[in-house]
């Protein structure tokens, strides 16, 4: 039975959350609950018992899923949407609340260890081509011979056969390389060196600009997450490594 407090305190606003569901593991539609799940869904869930409110999960398409934060069909996008220069002119952003590292993979024959631009001096490193990937690479990695691919895939097989003396890209995309029975041949050599340092695509809360408000409670609650180890336990049921 609801206590004297809680019959007369006004019901806080519900905040309508779209998620795009078809980004598995972070966010998708269970095909037996037929609800979204995913470590997104997990995340936001804390998120709103941080804030101490009700959340309203909607699903929307990728197509125009900005265009209706703005037109006000929901009042937050939590969906993986990476914070741009170009979408920072339309929306505002939370603090980023997951980030993908940046490594190199190679064969089991290398060991793990210095992946600087002087320790890989010599060696021929595929990543994928038209991405922050081969820009870094270019940038640092001058005495490398850098191998273009258009998918991750191409540039896994040439490193599988022995083509490549190593991979750069997102751990993502290259841990599930790494986890099927063709990436036994491999292994992480090392993440992104701190210097030079690597960008890492980051990821934020979709928020209108005039809301700086609810921007500010979703920051609170991004830290305060963060700091109770609820974003640890979190994470470790979807991934095997550190995304903040």
């Amino acid at each position: 039975m609801a206590s004297a407090q809680e019959a007369t305190s006004p019901q806080k606003p519900v905040i309508r959350v779209a998620i795009e569901g078809a980004y598995p593991p972070f966010n998708f539609i269970d095909p037996t609950s037929n609800e979204l799940q995913g470590f997104e869904i997990d995340l936001l869930k804390s998120l709103c018992e941080a804030m101490q409110t009700q959340c309203e999960l909607v699903q929307h398409e990728w197509d125009g899923i900005i265009k209706g934060l703005i037109r006000g069909e929901y009042d937050a996008i939590m969906s993986s949407l990476e914070i741009t220069e170009k979408r920072q002119k339309r929306i505002a952003f939370s603090d980023p609340y997951y980030r993908i590292p940046a490594v190199f993979i190679g064969s089991k024959e290398l060991k793990p260890g210095e992946v600087t631009p002087q320790a890989l001096a010599g060696k021929k490193i595929g990543t994928i081509e038209r991405s922050d990937h081969e820009a870094y690479l270019k940038a640092f990695y001058k005495d490398s011979e850098i191998a273009l691919y258009a998918k991750a895939e191409e540039a896994n097989l040439d490193l599988l056969v022995g083509r490549l003396d190593a991979v750069f890209g997102d751990e993502l995309l290259l841990s599930k390389f790494l986890e099927s029975r063709e990436g036994e041949c491999c292994h992480v050599l090392g993440d992104a060196p701190a210097e030079p340092a690597y960008r890492r695509e980051a990821y934020g809360i979709g928020l209108r600009k005039e809301d700086e408000d609810l921007r500010a409670r979703f920051n609170r609650a991004i830290a305060q997450v963060k700091a109770d180890g609820t974003y640890d336990r979190i994470r470790a049921k979807y991934f095997s490594f550190d995304i903040k």
